[in-house]
């Protein structure tokens, strides 16, 4: 009885100074997670120069609509993602996470020949650079070309690589209703909508157009100071 006594005193201990404190902490910073604010780890180059392996980004889930937790219900919308913005988004290929620009709004005519796109019959304004102001950041391939895509109001960095293979034409097709065509600012080096196809509205989880913190885990992860609690480049 004695032994019996002393475990149910470690139990309810355990409950009272530990695991009643976690429930009660979980039950608010969960649901504030999965409808108002979260971050993204970003795993992969497909948004360089923009986006760095090892930042971590802010994902504002109220940009767009509010939803109830833990689902894709919307139980009010406000706005609807547009041209250039990042957002934060669920593969309709696997569900896996993805950070991306929207490049394609529903009715939207998209076209891509040689790297190049072509928005409802014009060709988007680009603007070469000679030199690379992320040097060592961004990539090692000496062959690597950056510039500044015009994409309605917002302007951005793309890059690309012409020694690796890529998707870099494709006839010009017509996105649906209710569905986008997502990006990544690194054209050569992007799963997107170009192989996965188009993402429904509902899989949008929310926007992003911060770094919170920035690790180069090329380097040891060392610390990238400047862009903790940086803009995006957009």
């Amino acid at each position: 009885m004695e032994k019996k006594a002393v475990l149910k005193k470690a139990a309810a201990s355990l409950w009272t100074e530990w695991m009643k404190p976690l429930a009660i902490v979980a039950a608010f910073v969960l649901p504030f997670k999965s409808a108002i604010a979260d971050w993204n780890w970003v795993p992969t180059g497909s948004m360089k120069p923009t986006i760095l392996e090892g930042d971590l980004v802010f994902v504002n889930k109220l940009a767009y609509d509010l939803k109830v937790p833990f689902t894709l219900w919307r139980v009010a919308k406000w706005k609807e993602p547009r041209r250039g913005d990042i957002v934060v988004f669920f593969s309709p290929k696997d569900g896996t996470r993805l950070v991306k620009r929207v490049i394609g709004l529903p009715g939207d005519k998209l076209a891509m020949k040689n790297n190049s796109l072509f928005l409802n019959g014009e060709k988007l304004a680009y603007e070469p650079l000679k030199t690379n102001p992320f040097a060592q950041e961004t990539y090692e391939d000496k062959e690597a070309i950056l510039a500044r895509e015009k994409l309605g109001e917002l302007s951005h960095w793309v890059l690309a690589l012409p020694n690796i293979p890529s998707l870099r034409n494709f006839h010009e097709i017509k996105i649906p209703e209710g569905k986008y065509f997502m990006m990544g600012d690194s054209r050569d080096n992007s799963a997107d909508s170009r192989y996965f196809g188009f993402v429904e509205r509902e899989r949008i989880v929310g926007k992003t157009d911060r770094a919170i913190l920035s690790f180069d885990k090329n380097h040891s992860y060392k610390p990238r100071w400047k862009r903790i609690f940086s803009a995006l480049d957009s």
